[in-house]
């Protein structure tokens, strides 16, 4: 068993899917914003109000940045930007848009900052992250956020009749998935993660975060986001 209590064979699969899915983004890096680089009303309000609750000058972590399209939205409002992400390809053409923008390659898992940052915000991104690392990665947010900042992240929604669905088919192949997790074929396997709400905010609030408000966003081809504005409470979070 490993420090998370993960069986080994089940944590090497997942150490081999994140390393899978890091080509997988880099072979789209080139396309990506011509098919997910619009972005929605419900996200531009949940961006903008997250903004809106960080001092002038503030600094924001952008955690899986992509090709950095909120970079735009936080620099309007003032504030300092530093993008992440675990793709070189989506860092490239986050540089490429907005060059004065900082950008290190990580995944969320690794992030090592402390004590350095007003808001961090995670976008469509946290659907790559396995049960037994959400409570990691969420210390790792708290860490990262200067007392009382505050965290803006989304949580990918489908019908749960289709996760079941897949996760039973996920089963029967023989791979170690566990409640809520998926392998789709867009043609190509790819991992996705789908926990409950409810379990969200126990992860939120044992990583030491206060939701401040939350909500489901419109549904669209088959899935939606629900959007999470939380605040860090004061101290360490237990873990961290």
């Amino acid at each position: 068993m490993n420090p998370t209590g993960t069986p080994p064979d089940r944590a090497a699969w997942l150490l081999e899917l994140r390393r899978e899915n890091a080509e997988q983004e880099a072979t789209l890096a080139g396309t990506f914003d011509e098919h997910w680089g619009e972005i929605g009303e419900t996200h531009r309000a949940f961006v903008e109000r997250f903004c809106s609750m960080l001092p002038a000058g503030g600094r924001v972590l952008d955690a899986a940045c992509g090709t950095g399209k909120y970079f735009g939205m936080v620099l309007e409002r003032g504030l300092q930007p530093l993008g992440v992400d675990h793709t070189g390809a989506y860092l490239d053409a986050a540089r490429e848009r907005l060059p004065q923008v900082p950008t290190e390659v990580h995944d969320l898992q690794d992030l090592r900052y402390e004590d350095s940052f007003d808001g961090v915000m995670c976008v469509d991104a946290m659907e790559f992250v396995p049960p037994e690392e959400w409570p990691i990665v969420l210390e790792r947010f708290h860490r990262a956020l200067r007392p009382l900042g505050h965290l803006y992240l989304t949580v990918e929604l489908v019908p749960p009749e289709e996760v079941r669905a897949a996760n039973e088919d996920a089963r029967t192949a023989g791979l170690p998935v566990v409640e809520g997790e998926v392998i789709w074929r867009d043609p190509d396997p790819y991992y996705h993660h789908y926990p409950p709400i409810a379990q969200v905010r126990m992860w939120l609030s044992g990583a030491g975060f206060e939701v401040v408000d939350e909500l489901e966003g419109p549904w669209g081809e088959g899935y939606a986001y629900h959007h999470v504005l939380a605040r860090a409470t004061a101290g360490t979070p237990p873990g961290a």
